[in-house]
């Protein structure tokens, strides 16, 4: 049985439509309880997630228990242009925006989902992407569609599109996690030597991730600063 999907944004779709032709899949399949993104001509479950991860803990768990393999896509938005327009579809602003994002962001996904990373069943696939986030003002200050706005704003997200594919990296074996570690780490390293060497801000997190998957383990601490060593 097939779904059509409901606020579904150009970018979900045309990744979805994309790894479909790719996997001679099928789409929008309800199987076991769920409704798949994909289904693959092998019969991989193919998830195509663009934020949120851990809200497909459950699902992504069920479908590994019952020894199916599922592949999770998952853009990480490393440039992005904003284009905002009014009522009646007149652009009001097109701007490339300040912030850039690094791969290294997918570790703020995986705090919910590590203990699935390196299950026979499952692979990661990481695309790094250039999109376009398209806005509708409002006259009136209103909060995001997700309730999680601090302070109202005088705009909400109305779709987001795919522009590039950057790159692709698929995660699947400790080999593939460990290879995330910078190679001119130190054999004793900290958080600090990692955000130094990603130029991010996610030395931690990955820290965090990969102790709970075993892959580096806690040796020392000087001050306040822990340091590990690969396992």
């Amino acid at each position: 049985m097939e779904f059509s999907t409901i606020n579904e944004s150009d970018l979900h779709s045309t990744l979805k439509n994309m790894y479909a032709e790719i996997y001679d899949g099928k789409t929008e399949i309800c199987q076991n309880g769920y409704v798949y993104d994909i289904i693959a001509s092998d019969n991989t479950v193919i998830e195509i997630q663009t934020k949120n991860l851990s809200q497909l803990k459950n699902k992504l768990e069920d479908t590994i228990k019952r020894n199916q393999k599922v592949k999770l896509v998952h853009p990480v938005i490393i440039n992005k242009r904003i284009i905002t327009y009014d009522n009646d579809g007149k652009v009001l602003s097109n701007r490339k925006s300040p912030k850039k994002g690094n791969f290294y962001d997918i570790f703020k996904e995986l705090t919910q989902i590590y203990p699935l990373l390196l299950n026979e069943n499952f692979s990661l696939e990481i695309l790094e992407i250039n999109m376009t986030e398209e806005r509708l003002k409002d006259l009136e200050l209103v909060q995001s569609a997700n309730k999680k706005r601090r302070f109202k704003k005088d705009w909400i997200k109305s779709n987001k599109k795919l522009d590039e594919i950057l790159n692709t990296k698929i995660l699947y074996s400790k080999e593939d996690f460990l290879s995330l570690l910078p190679k001119e780490l130190p054999d004793l390293f900290c958080a600090k030597d990692i955000n130094k060497a990603i130029n991010s801000k996610n030395g931690n997190l990955l820290i965090w991730i990969f102790v709970r998957m075993g892959l580096i383990k806690y040796i020392s601490k000087k001050g306040n600063t822990k340091f590990y060593k690969v396992n």
